[in-house]
């Protein structure tokens, strides 16, 4: 009698399943073979962002070679394989972003200050640039003869300081107390130093009067700054502003309360020169020149039309951006554009994915540091939720256009503008909150009112305005801009001042903002039915988000300036006199829409002149805080006394030995190794904004001079 086999082979089982789930892969890689070219500027640009987010040489290399293993070990999978191809083009694309921008850095950055210096400057003058709305000039200087100064800084002129004859070109002398380009101040706050460090910028400062014009400038302005000027002066009212950054791309006209409102309303995007502003420009000027052409039947008949207005479009799309200064948004539009334009003049439908990937790739290629800046993640994120939206069948169901009543067409295309406002919305929300740690509610509804307004209205009537001013005759088309302008601020200031226009939330970690972003490119970039399991990180994310718990006490880089949430729920500073740029910052970190009132004026602070005690409840547990508000010589067995009762000290000077806290002490020496600090009592944890192993090129060496370490002591 013969028996089966009873016994398995554990080995053979595991191999079989692997097997399966191979084969799963495999054909799922197959069926979407169309969208795999996509992820091309996803890996390159986490190779980009490992780069900014690890510390040092060492751990950028290990990033490198863990990119080039997984290359490596994606060769042993079957040849011919989608898999195999995805994962070998997938580690060198990581790797070669991060050697990117590493090379990029190390090729072209300016080392910061290593300290404030205050000096007598002499330089030329690279560049100017009036902001009107905080009634001042910024230029850049090329040091001459001072081999101790980086090879431009940024130094700011009040506006009744501003010489004759300053310009490009000119030899200038000042006097100025130049410091290292800001790094944040806050855990989560804006890193200017980065920006700076790309940019060539390495000292700021404030230039004190009399600014002497050693030899004028002998160039007229740039084109964008005499336009700047130009519609400043023609357009009234508060509107000026915006007119004039919708022309040149510069919004140092716009007034602060105007630019808060626009940005609480969802509008900002109009503000800054990007794919609705260069689109619109594309648009009119094909529009014109078919119109135009056609007047001649002997063109209209025998010249290849569509070629030509698309080549005239790709020149005024290309000046535009010149003029605009060349931002991300709107070279990432110009390029898109130039390759919409080139698919039509072939006679193809261009406006897809790939087209945005194709214009991701080129950003990144020349600007890589762009990709951990919001201009670039909002702009992209924007584009690649419209174009998805646009391709998915349902969408184009709805919006397709049919023989219907009027009044049902006009309700689908509102309906459609307020989907296509809503998709918006949703993927720049973490944009929003990880870097402004706000996000718009309500921009959805004013964009439906808003872009049609600026794109049908404002910019066909300030084109016109400019155009007519050749002959004298655009005032008034200047009239009826302002008057447009009005309206749209209205819309603004309307929308802003609801409660239920913004939501904010306190400083986020990195990984649940990766989260959200890789969780929403899975959903976007697929069209498999598994493009669903991206819903699984993104709702994940946002429970996160929604649980977040704000900080309880927050500390300046300095240490000057201090903020503790109360028992009410509310925030107070320490210095009630604190400027309104502390405040905004200080607001946004903690998550906090409100006004902050006195630390002094809380029931739970006791202040003095020289100390501030505060008691905070937090989880039942009694804390004791003791902060600094003078520069006064403190007795030394009261303060010894109130260091040994405090849990928290806090003080923008470097205190003694002798005064111990009882969890922690955060002085001048603390401060400068840490940064800011953001404190959650309710966790026991800490957060600053310095890493004590970060080589990154624009960070400052912690090196500090005699007059630093041995000055201010109590």
């Amino acid at each position: 009698m013969a028996f089966e086999p009873r016994q398995t082979s554990v080995g053979g089982n595991i191999r079989q399943v692997g097997e399966r789930l191979f084969a799963i892969v495999e054909g799922a890689l197959e069926e979407e073979r169309e969208q795999l070219a996509l992820w091309v500027p996803v890996a390159i640009g986490m190779g980009i962002v490992a780069w900014f987010l690890l510390p040092n040489r060492l751990e950028w290399l290990g990033f490198c070679c863990f990119s080039l293993a997984m290359a490596t070990g994606g060769m042993l999978l079957p040849a011919g394989g989608r898999a195999r191809q995805a994962i070998v083009l997938g580690g060198i694309l990581a790797c070669a972003g991060c050697v990117l921008v590493w090379g990029k850095a190390m090729a072209w950055g300016t080392p910061p200050l290593p300290r404030a210096v205050f000096m007598e400057v002499t330089g030329e003058v690279r560049s100017v640039s009036a902001i009107p709305a905080q009634q001042m000039s910024r230029m850049l200087v090329r040091p001459i003869d001072a081999p101790t100064l980086p090879r431009r800084i940024r130094v700011n002129i009040a506006q009744k300081d501003v010489p004759e004859g300053l310009g490009e070109g000119a030899i200038v002398r000042f006097r100025a107390r130049l410091m290292p380009p800001a790094p944040p101040s806050l855990p989560g706050g804006y890193d200017f130093a980065r920006r700076a460090y790309f940019q060539g910028i390495g000292a700021t400062g404030r230039a004190l009067k009399p600014v002497k014009v050693l030899r004028p400038s002998t160039s007229a302005p740039p084109l964008r700054a005499r336009l700047f000027a130009h519609i400043a002066e023609r357009v009234d009212g508060p509107g000026a502003g915006i007119a004039a950054a919708l022309a040149t791309g510069d919004q140092g006209a716009i007034a602060e309360e105007d630019a808060e409102a626009m940005r609480r309303s969802g509008l900002a995007h109009l503000l800054s020169i990007s794919g609705l502003h260069v689109t619109a420009l594309i648009g009119a000027v094909i529009f014109l020149l078919m119109r135009v052409m056609a007047l001649s039947r002997r063109v209209a008949l025998d010249w290849p039309l569509m070629l030509i207005a698309a080549a005239g479009g790709a020149l005024a799309g290309i000046g535009y951006t010149l003029l605009t200064g060349a931002e991300v948004p709107t070279v990432r539009s110009c390029v898109a554009a130039l390759l919409v334009l080139g698919g039509l003049a072939l006679g193809r439908d261009a406006i897809t994915l790939r087209l945005v990937a194709a214009g991701a790739v080129v950003v990144l290629i020349f600007w890589p540091e762009a990709l951990v800046g919001p201009s670039f993640q909002m702009s992209f994120a924007a584009v690649i939720a419209l174009v998805a939206l646009s391709e998915h069948p349902g969408f184009r169901a709805f919006a397709a256009a049919r023989d219907e009543h009027w009044s049902r067409r006009v309700g689908r295309s509102l309906g459609a503008m307020l989907l296509t406002g809503f998709a918006v919305e949703l993927v720049l929300a973490p944009i929003a909150l990880l870097h402004f740690h706000k996000a718009g509610m309500l921009g959805a509804f004013a964009n439906l009112l808003a872009i049609p307004l600026t794109t049908f209205v404002v910019m066909p009537l300030e084109a016109m305005a400019l155009l007519l001013d050749i002959g004298g005759l655009g005032a008034p088309f200047w009239w009826l801009t302002a008057r447009s302008l009005d309206l749209l601020l209205v819309i603004a200031h309307g929308v802003s001042v609801s409660p239920w226009a913004v939501m904010m939330t306190p400083t986020l970690p990195i990984g649940v903002f990766a989260a959200v972003i890789l969780g929403g490119l899975w959903c976007l970039l697929w069209r498999s039915w598994w493009r669903w399991a991206g819903l699984i990180p993104i709702a994940a994310g946002v429970a996160v988000m929604s649980m977040a718990s704000p900080p309880d006490i927050l500390v300046t880089s300095d240490g000057r300036h201090v903020a503790v949430r109360a028992l009410t729920g509310g925030m107070a500073l320490l210095r009630a006199g604190a400027g309104d740029y502390v405040r905004d910052m200080i607001a946004e970190s903690a998550g906090f829409d409100g006004e902050m009132s006195a630390l002094a004026d809380l029931p739970e602070a006791r202040c003095s002149d020289d100390l501030c005690a505060v008691r905070l409840a937090v989880n039942g547990r009694a804390w004791r805080l003791l902060l600094t508000r003078s520069d006064m010589l403190i007795d030394k067995a009261a303060l010894q006394d109130d260091c040994a009762s405090a849990d928290i000290v806090v003080s923008d000077r470097r205190l003694p030995p002798w005064c111990r806290p009882r969890w922690l002490k955060a002085d001048r020496r603390l401060l400068w190794r840490t940064g800011g600090l953001a404190i959650d009592l309710n966790q026991g944890r800490i957060s600053g904004t310095k890493i004590a192993s970060d080589a990154h090129p624009w960070i400052v060496p912690a090196v500090r001079n005699r007059k630093a370490r041995s000055g201010n002591q109590l």
